[in-house]
């Protein structure tokens, strides 16, 4: 390969489809958002063909010619395979039949004629944030992310890579139990998840658990409240705003979400002992002095030994809206430069 060399990333939505160009010595060449419609409640041929469409939009943009890519990068949100196959479930973009079990990786490889990388979106902004946050020491270095979103998604990288798991289900941090003593108000009731989990980290940390476990609550400690007269979707997505503002009960909502991500955290320390634990998403998108205030409540709240204290990092995924596309292009790229497998050490 030769410095003409590039990759694309294509970050799939539930809306829209954004685009990058990544080149063969690792400089992106869009700095904006590239986007183009998904059209994934369509089905899956329609959002197939959307994503062709924002591969061929993003190299207008970038005036590169077809012949210059070596491989796309994929993320969609999941639950998914390794290797791109929707979960036999669904989920909550691709709810349609005709996605359940649905090979998307394999689908856009054929119609592009191009190899396809592929992760979930949360593996992909994590490890994007790595390699910024980390630089050339990346491939040295471990980190944890938990992307809060509609749902909590998350990623696990480890010496600059993607742990993705047997079954890709690897960094689904979202469904990890965590101890509720510390993070549950008297009283408060257990939360539960969709996905029927009780007191796992997304029924608390999650667009969703404010709108069905957090707001509810806390609505009935602040009498009066001015969001009691919204509707509880739209509630749930002002509360944000107020928390920026400095609203009590809005604060005490993102405490108790800043105190169960550092209860996640904790347990990844003992787990995992990464160099750095990076959170984006929603919850983060906010002004300078609500991320500061969150991300500090988030590092008070993790455990950690002295010794891990003195080496780890706290952060925010950089880039938030790009970060997907741009962290699928790392991967592409990283498999295009990859080396043939070492031998095995153990002979049969």
């Amino acid at each position: 390969m030769d410095s003409a060399t590039v990759v694309v990333g294509i970050d799939n939505g539930g809306t829209a489809n954004n685009a990058t160009v990544l080149t063969f010595d690792g400089r992106f060449l869009v700095d904006r958002l590239v986007e183009t419609p998904s059209r994934v409640q369509d089905g899956p041929q329609a959002a197939v063909a959307a994503m062709a469409e924002a591969f061929d939009g993003v190299l207008a943009v970038t005036g590169v010619t077809r012949d210059r890519v070596a491989a796309v990068g994929l993320d969609t949100p999941g639950p998914a395979s390794a290797d791109g196959v929707i979960s036999s479930k669904g989920s909550t973009n691709f709810s349609q039949p005709a996605w359940r079990g649905y090979d998307v990786r394999g689908a856009l490889e054929r119609r592009l004629g191009l190899p396809v990388v592929y992760h979930n979106d949360g593996n992909a902004a994590a490890l994007y944030a790595h390699h910024v946050h980390f630089g050339t020491d990346a491939m040295r270095r471990s980190s944890v992310s938990a992307i809060v979103g509609t749902g909590l998604g998350g990623g696990l990288v480890e010496n600059g890579r993607v742990v993705s798991g047997a079954a890709g289900m690897a960094g689904e941090l979202g469904h990890v139990h965590i101890p509720l003593t510390t993070v549950l108000a008297p009283g408060q009731p257990v939360p539960t998840c969709a996905c029927g989990f009780d007191g796992d980290v997304e029924s608390v940390v999650s667009l969703t658990a404010i709108e069905h476990n957090l707001l509810p609550y806390w609505l009935t400690r602040f009498p009066g409240h001015s969001l009691a007269g919204e509707a509880p979707e739209r509630a749930a997505k002002l509360v944000r705003g107020y928390g920026e503002r400095g609203d009590e009960l809005a604060r005490e909502i993102f405490a108790q979400q800043a105190r169960a991500l550092g209860a996640l955290f904790t347990i990844a320390a003992n787990f995992t002992d990464p160099h750095a634990y990076f959170v984006g998403g929603g919850v983060v998108e906010t002004d300078a002095e609500f991320r500061d205030w969150f991300l500090a409540a988030v590092r008070e709240h993790t455990r950690l030994r002295v010794e891990q204290a003195a080496l780890a990092t706290f952060a925010l995924v950089p880039d938030r809206d790009m970060a997907g596309a741009r962290g699928v292009a790392l991967a592409a790229l990283e498999a295009v430069r990859a080396l043939p497998a070492p031998p095995p050490l153990v002979g049969d």
